[in-house]
């Protein structure tokens, strides 16, 4: 038996949405008003600085030649399908597990646009603390940290009703 859309975690895809709108328009902005290397200070503890990622987080495999283009954009494909079908097995109402799917999907996507459209994907944030600076990096990657963050606090703070019951079954 099908289950009615909007009773299941597909309802939340409307974080996917407004992830990917304030991704892909702030990287825009970015590419249209900065030289690539520019940085503009926000605070004492933040820039907004212009660069572009070949590889993956932390630049990994940035300096490979190019494969890792098609690489990283299968990878960001097949997480995308794999949350879409864990938010169509997931009721609506379990929020938490719901919006940290669709911000992990925003984010993947956002990143794999760039891939596909730029063959990089732009950054520009860049966080410091005196003469130490982060790895520059942008809001889908933000949008996937804080989702993956969200898995985990789901683990500690919501536990599996199903787990309960079967155990509660058990005689």
């Amino acid at each position: 038996m099908r289950k009615p859309l909007l009773s299941t975690g597909l309802r939340w895809l409307w974080l996917t949405i407004v992830v990917l709108i304030v991704d892909l328009g702030s990287k825009q902005w970015i590419v249209n008003h900065f030289m690539l290397g520019e940085t503009q200070p926000l605070f004492p503890f933040l820039n907004l600085h212009y660069a572009r990622n070949y590889g993956a987080a932390f630049s990994f495999l940035a300096d490979k030649g190019g494969w890792q283009r098609w690489f990283f954009a299968g990878i960001a494909i097949a997480i995308a399908l794999a949350l879409l079908v864990m938010m169509y097995r997931t009721r609506a109402q379990k929020k938490i597990a719901n919006c940290a799917y669709a911000l992990i999907i925003g984010g993947a996507l956002g990143n794999l646009f760039d891939r596909m459209w730029h063959g990089f994907v732009v950054d520009f944030v860049d966080f410091y603390i005196g003469n130490w600076h982060f790895a520059t990096f942008n809001i889908a990657d933000t949008a996937i940290c804080v989702g993956a963050a969200l898995v985990v606090l789901e683990g500690f703070i919501a536990p599996n009703t199903d787990d309960k019951a079967a155990a509660g079954n058990k005689g």
